[in-house]
């Protein structure tokens, strides 16, 4: 099941829609569907996590925290807001637009993708730009 919170006064729309898309790019990439919680939050809040318990001392979008069992997902994906409002800026796209990638970048690295270097990088965007497609698809 793929759950839906926040630490800040954002509201995600038609959550039933993302759980389902969530979820079938879990269920492409190989995997079944856990317990996958999404918690939206500010940058004050990711940071916090990000110096906490990854000893980053910098701003992001997304982290994941991977509780996975064998092939069953299972994880804590935490999303700042602010982040994503500033990179759909940044790079001229719609906030939903960043924030569904977010999304599901964060469930991409859940099923075993990285992005520490370049070609994984761009394989990660490919990926994302294939799931936002299916996304146009779906029926509401």
């Amino acid at each position: 099941m793929i759950s839906f919170s926040a630490e800040t006064s954002f509201e995600l729309s038609n959550s039933q829609l993302t759980g389902a898309w969530l979820g079938s790019i879990i269920s492409q990439e190989g995997y079944s569907e856990g317990e996958v919680s999404v918690v939206f939050c500010d940058d004050k809040y990711l940071f916090k996590l990000n110096v906490e318990f990854l000893n980053h001392d910098t701003l992001t979008d997304v982290i994941g925290f991977n509780y996975s069992l064998n092939n069953e997902i299972h994880g804590e994906i935490y999303i700042s807001i602010d982040r994503v409002e500033d990179n759909a800026v940044e790079f001229s796209q719609a906030f939903e637009t960043e924030l569904l990638r977010v999304m599901a970048h964060g469930v991409l690295h859940f099923c075993g993708y990285n992005d520490k270097t370049d070609l994984e990088s761009s394989l990660m965007r490919t990926k994302e730009d294939f799931y936002l497609n299916q996304l146009n698809d779906m029926p509401s």
